[in-house]
């Protein structure tokens, strides 16, 4: 884990460090290292140039903390055309049972944390956004936020999935509370992304060591791998994705029985290889406006990350 992380975390909540970086114009090169662009025009041909290389993708159109009910609704709007206009990239082609698109979701980008009706209004517009893509044969997984949303977003995840047993949910390894998650949702028909953590979390809830949450994520992997469900392994790290090649041959997981997951821009030679190899790789692809924490949680995740950015704020990049 980078050491600078914590640090890298408490600034990315500084609105004056925001409006800084936002205002610098290089940073309009470092932030397309890692997002796509802010509009769906600028998505498109990215996404057709990783489904062109073998690679599946899950895109996310970035927001969250909404508290205004026109905003919900305005992005609840985008990701019903987003759905279309990805629709038509697909040629048929699939990674065995996986869709080859996918779109992320955070719910309180959907209205969760609204005044008095945030859960019920979140959960109203996902079963929408569900609609919607069982019709265009796309896929969706809802996103983990910081821990103090994890409760609400599995109780809305449990509720849509009676109506779609196929939506997705993220659960993040470095909470203590993740293994035992695994356990429960580790049953037919569950898609799990399992992802290291990308938040400032507390020693109460979680574990600030890296081996710690390494040690966590193997144990939540096995988990997910010896049960019956579609575990997504969202990793860069090369231990993990070795242990997950590993644990799909021991428990006779094949293609279309899991899948690798990486993030847009980081890795790219690895993603190719392993999308060579058989091996359905996902790629989280980001695109919108609303950057700043995207990037900011990507920065504080590896150091080659920071590297890159401290470089290009240099002009060395």
């Amino acid at each position: 884990m980078n050491p600078l992380r914590p640090a890298i975390l408490a600034v990315a909540g500084s609105p004056r460090m925001k409006r800084m970086l936002t205002g610098i114009p290089v940073t309009a090169n470092i932030v397309r290292r890692f997002v796509t662009g802010e509009t769906r025009d600028e998505l498109i041909p990215v996404v057709r140039g990783l489904l062109g290389s073998g690679r599946m993708i899950s895109v996310d159109f970035l927001g969250e903390n909404t508290t205004d009910r026109a905003q919900a609704d305005a992005t609840l709007a985008e990701y019903l055309s987003l759905i279309n206009d990805l629709a038509v990239l697909d040629d048929g082609r699939s990674g065995g049972a996986a869709a080859r698109i996918e779109v992320s979701v955070k719910l309180s980008a959907l209205g969760q944390a609204l005044p008095d009706d945030g859960p019920a209004t979140a959960t109203e517009n996902l079963r929408i956004l569900c609609a919607k893509a069982v019709q265009a044969g796309v896929w969706v997984t809802v996103d983990a936020e910081d821990h103090t949303t994890t409760d609400a977003t599995l109780a809305t995840v449990h509720a849509v999935r009676a109506e779609f047993p196929w939506l997705g949910a993220v659960l993040q390894a470095y909470l203590y509370r993740t293994e035992a998650d695994c356990r429960e949702l580790s049953g037919a028909e569950v898609r799990i992304r399992l992802c290291k953590g990308a938040y400032r979390e507390p020693r109460a809830v979680a574990f600030q060591r890296a081996s710690e949450v390494t040690d966590s994520y193997l144990r939540c992997l096995d988990t997910l791998m010896r049960g019956a469900g579609y575990p997504m392994v969202a990793s860069h790290d090369p231990v993990l994705i070795t242990a997950a090649q590993q644990l799909a041959a021991e428990t006779g997981r094949g293609t279309g029985r899991f899948e690798q997951q990486m993030l847009y821009g980081i890795r790219d030679a690895e993603q190719r290889r392993l999308a060579a190899a058989g091996t359905a790789m996902r790629v989280y692809v980001p695109y919108g406006d609303q950057w700043y924490g995207y990037l900011t949680r990507r920065l504080a995740e590896r150091p080659a990350n920071l590297a890159f950015f401290l470089r290009a704020l240099a002009g060395d990049s």
